[in-house]
């Protein structure tokens, strides 16, 4: 009977291909390859083959004698189980894994037919929403927020933002102080997002491979030449045939290990295309150097912070839970310190806070800035502005500590009962160690903040219930932690938070960026959870996603890591060493590693993918060198534009958008990296990234690269289990609490999902309350860890004595002798600020922030309206500079106008940029960006100078401590001075846009 159940799906089986092949999008597949298919069991007992030819499917019982793909079930149960309509992929994938299914043949032919069974229900989806005048509507999920894309004619004619309908989840109110707030009905979107469509569009789009024209991979390889010389098209044949053979020659010549990834840390969204999902299921499977990614947004964080209150899987920054509604009923007072969430935005979560900022505003809740630069943020809502000097930081906040305990007006029961070490962090403030009182005078001539100011501020945050608003994230993240003195900082925030009863009400961290009263635990993965990556150790696949959404898992047998900060070292000098981190246990951080690992063999070919280094990796020039270096065999370069790196490469494979293939993804859910970070937004949405055009030129999804390279090395049907991005997305969607919500054919057609608030009983319980008030932990997140309670289960925080550590166990343990991170936490100024020898010649501090316009190096530098915002660019003889803030003394010092052009310099580089002379950054401070997509130096008479501001090509490399891997782009001192120079040909031919500029 069963038999006979076989026999008939495999008769209908080309029929049903042959009905699919009326539809426009299937038949160009089926076209694509004539082939003989044979699906049958091991035994012989039922086999059938079908010819396919000329887009048609003909359909014969028995065995072929000589079938391209051979389908082969080891037993009657496992075909049906796999063949029948809606099949579990638990048992599909526990067949694949366990040779209970092999599919023999010609990988590309095998890839070819797998997908094809797939798109054959696939293709029948209606996508979109038609409308009036001749669009149809699409959706997105962007870095900064959710889309509508309006298409018409195949091509994008507007990008709007979401507003949700009746039909659409439920918004939450909160209640505060007598009055009720409940969000917009909406989602808000960043100027990055709504700048896409120029992005698209853009002229600097990669539309062809490219080889570059002195690279002979038989012959002469020039890597001398590379950022230089310029390009030919080729053919994607050529193009992936020369890859493929690459990654096999470097195996075979080199040994594993010989290839490395290197990307950014964030490119475009999507759970499907993502790096830590497609790529590194790619990586995997070919075997790679891992670039061991440092944390490079929370340093002072993760390096200091975390072991005075744990918080491990959180890389050392608070939570936000119950925040928002905490904040809005008790707080009094908001303390932004180096914090600026109207540029930062959270991230990704647009302004979804700022209406929240505005309640607070509404209530009379007091604000304070502390930032060298009068930020949006501190101009929008008003209050009080204190200028300090960059890297001082850790000084004033030791001065408002000293005042506490000269005053008494710290919370002594809290200190008593809920910290340890406090006697020897008073004593050092009193100046009982070494006889400096940390006094608000003794912090004057290092802050620039006069004594008077800083007594007053202290007496204010001590009067008043305080949200302390640190960093980007309002507990942690960037900020003052990316200098020198970046873990002092961070470190100093925790402990003045434990000093004024951290978690009781109105007391904690946040900046009303994150916190809103979403629910929690409606289930779908995050960015970091792994997405298809099989990958179970270097992201959060194993904790979640795995078990939910069943997939082969992949492992790279390759050990050695090089560490990203020193990887232009580990190129040129052929070694480097580094500090592990995973977010797991605080621990782990002490732990270094070298490059390269016994065994395996220097880095011989660089496979970049995503956005450039040269604005995200410190001192970044130093990558030319490393490029062009002899070692370097062979560099290829997956680019949707011509910009950054991709003019390094010796072959570039054209990308295309995220408008231009499917992916699937939830708006800021960054998942296993940043549990429930998705709080950020009023509403949680969950949406299908449609593809809204064909892809421009001859681009290609970075899926489908990977795909045909591995098809050339066998590995394709093991990459894509048989699935296209689509399929994908249809299996990540199955296994969320989305499916339970609505059916695919109604998502796919809508595009999105709005998850329905919790009711105000639901909702979860305030940050750190539960310590504050000495009770078990009430917040639903996994961490710290089962075996990370020092105590009993539930009881205190992830330290060694389970309470906040003014003097940290952890580090007394492990790195005692440091004497750039002592136990104790003692001030010390930055090695490169006013007070250091660098000084002398760079007299200015230049504070490179994350981009208010742009979303690191995504979009900017595209030609679209970003380029006209002058805070952004400045247009100039017609090339859009990049902008430098000076204070109008400085400015005035040195004969510089507003706008005009200047020379940005020290000893590691030189850049063009325009002045903008203003009041609002402190004298002495120079502000900008550090996320220029352009690196685009240029012949003048005064050297080599970038003229695409790439502002990190003059930061330090340095690590910020020694025995960490950590950065400090804002300890950099430079000169600025007005450009009298004469600007020449661009050295690189690569670049289709540059200008020359007299």
């Amino acid at each position: 009977m069963q038999r006979a159940v076989l026999r008939t799906i495999l008769f209908a089986l080309g029929p049903m291909l042959n009905r699919a092949a009326r539809r426009p999008a299937f038949r160009a597949f089926l076209s694509r390859h004539d082939a003989v298919v044979q699906i049958g069991l091991k035994d012989g007992s039922v086999v059938r083959h079908y010819v396919i030819a000329g887009g048609k499917v003909r359909s014969v019982a028995g065995a072929h004698p000589n079938p391209a793909v051979r389908m082969v079930f080891k037993d009657l149960r496992t075909a049906l189980a796999m063949l029948k309509p809606a099949a579990d992929m638990g048992e599909v994938v526990h067949a694949a894994k366990n040779f209970k299914v092999m599919v023999m043949g010609p990988d590309p032919l095998a890839t070819w037919f797998m997908q094809l069974m797939n798109l054959s229900q696939t293709s029948a989806l209606k996508m979109g929403t038609p409308l009036p005048d001749g669009c149809t509507r699409y959706t997105t999920m962007t870095n900064g927020g959710p889309l509508f894309v309006h298409v018409k004619a195949g091509r994008i004619v507007r990008l709007v933002p979401i507003e949700f309908d009746a039909w659409d989840g439920a918004s939450w109110t909160v209640t505060a102080r007598g009055r009720r707030f409940s969000p917009r009905r909406m989602a808000t979107v960043a100027s990055h997002a709504l700048a896409l469509k120029s992005a698209v569009y853009s002229p600097d789009r990669i539309l062809t491979p490219m080889k570059r024209v002195d690279f002979d991979p038989n012959g002469e390889r020039n890597p001398h030449n590379r950022g230089k010389s310029g390009y030919v098209p080729i053919t994607w044949d050529e193009a992936l045939d020369l890859v493929a053979r690459e990654i096999v020659r470097q195996k075979q010549v080199h040994g594993a290990g010989a290839m490395t990834l290197a990307h950014g840390s964030h490119h475009q969204w999507g759970n499907v295309g993502y790096y830590l999902s497609a790529l590194l299921r790619f990586g995997n499977l070919v075997g790679f150097t891992r670039v061991a990614a440092n944390p490079d947004s929370w340093e002072g964080w993760y390096w200091g912070a975390m072991h005075h209150w744990g918080h491990a899987q959180r890389v050392g920054i608070a939570g936000s839970y119950g925040t928002v509604e905490d904040c809005l009923q008790e707080s009094e007072l908001m303390v932004f310190w180096s914090s600026d969430p109207e540029s930062t935005r959270g991230a990704y979560s647009a302004h979804e806070g700022t209406e929240r900022r505005q309640w607070a505003r509404e209530l009379g809740i007091e604000f304070v800035h502390i930032d060298p630069h009068l930020n949006p943020t501190a101009a929008w809502l008003g209050g009080r502005w204190v200028p300090i000097k960059p890297g001082t930081d850790a000084a004033l906040a030791q001065a408002i500590m000293q005042v506490w305990v000269a005053e008494g007006l710290y919370d002594k029961d809290y200190v008593a009962q809920r910290t340890t070490g406090f006697e020897t962090w008073r004593d050092h403030l009193m100046g009982v160690d070494d006889g400096v009182p940390k006094t608000p005078e003794w912090q004057e001539a290092e802050t620039g903040v006069p004594a008077k100011d800083v007594r007053a501020l202290a007496r204010l945050m001590a009067r008043k219930k305080l949200y302390l608003a640190a960093g980007a994230a309002g507990g942690g993240f960037g900020g003052a932690g990316r200098g020198a003195t970046g873990a002092q900082w961070a470190r100093c925030m925790v402990m003045l938070m434990a000093m004024r009863g951290l978690g009781k009400p109105g007391i904690n961290f946040g900046n009303l960026e994150s916190g809103a009263p979403v629910d929690l635990e409606f289930y779908f993965p995050g960015y970091a959870d792994g997405g298809i990556s099989g990958e179970l150790n270097w992201n959060g696949n194993a904790v979640n996603n795995y078990q939910k959404m069943p997939h082969v898992i992949t492992v790279n047998p390759v050990r050695q890591l090089v560490p990203k900060q020193k990887f232009p070292e580990a190129i040129i000098e052929g070694r480097a060493s580094g500090y592990l981190w995973d977010g797991l246990a605080t621990e782990i951080q002490f732990t270094p590693f070298e490059y390269p690992m016994p065994g395996y063999p220097r880095i011989h070919m660089i496979y970049k993918y995503g956005g450039s280094w040269f604005s995200t990796l410190t001192e970044s020039k130093r990558m030319e060198a490393a490029y062009r270096h002899e070692s370097i065999e062979f560099v290829v370069n997956q680019s949707i534009w011509m910009e950054g790196e991709a003019q390094f490469a010796d072959v570039i494979l054209p990308a295309c958008t995220q408008f231009e293939r499917y992916d699937i993804g939830e708006w800021c859910n960054g998942g296993g990296y940043l549990p429930h970070g998705f709080n950020n937004v009023n509403h949680r949405v969950v949406a299908l990234q449609h593809k809204c055009i064909e892809p421009l030129g001859e681009s290609k999804s970075d899926y489908e690269i990977f795909s045909l390279i591995l098809q050339r090395l066998g590995l394709g049907a093991m990459f894509t289990e048989g699935c296209s991005e689509l399929d994908w997305c249809k299996r990540v969607f199955d296994s969320s609490d989305v499916a339970q919500h609505i059916s695919w054919a109604e998502f796919c057609r809508k595009g999105y999902h709005v998850v329905s608030a919790e009711q105000e009983p639901m909702r979860s319980p305030v940050l750190l309350r539960w310590f504050a008030e000495g009770r078990m932990k009430d917040i639903a997140e996994a961490q710290p860890l089962p075996s990370q309670w020092a105590g009993e289960f539930g009881q205190g925080l992830q330290t060694p004595s389970g309470k906040l550590e003014f003097m940290p166990t952890t580090l007394a343990r492990h790195d005692a002798h440091n004497p750039e991170r002592p136990v104790l936490n003692r001030y010390m100024p930055s090695w490169e600020g006013p007070r250091s020898e660098h000084a002398r010649s760079w007299p200015l501090q230049l504070i490179a922030t994350h981009s208010r316009y742009s979303f690191h190096t995504h979009v900017d530098g595209k030609g679209g309206f970003l380029d006209d915002i002058e805070d952004h660019r400045v247009r100039i003889a017609g090339h859009p500079f990049w902008l430098v803030r000076l204070n109008v003394a400085d400015a005035a010092a040195r004969g510089i106008a507003h706008h005009d052009l200047v020379k940005v310099h020290n000893a590691r580089g030189a850049v063009i940029c325009a002045a903008d002379v203003s009041t609002l950054v402190a004298p002495g401070v120079v502000k900008s960006f550090e996320s220029s997509a352009r690196y685009t130096p240029v012949q003048s008479d005064q050297g080599v100078v970038d003229i695409g501001g790439s502002l990190n090509v003059l930061v330090p490399s340095r690590t910020a401590m020694q025995g960490t891997h950590s950065m400090a782009p804002n300890a950099c001192m430079v000169q600025v001075e007005k450009w009298t120079g004469q600007l020449g040909q661009p050295v690189s031919s690569a670049h289709p846009v540059a200008e020359t500029i007299a």
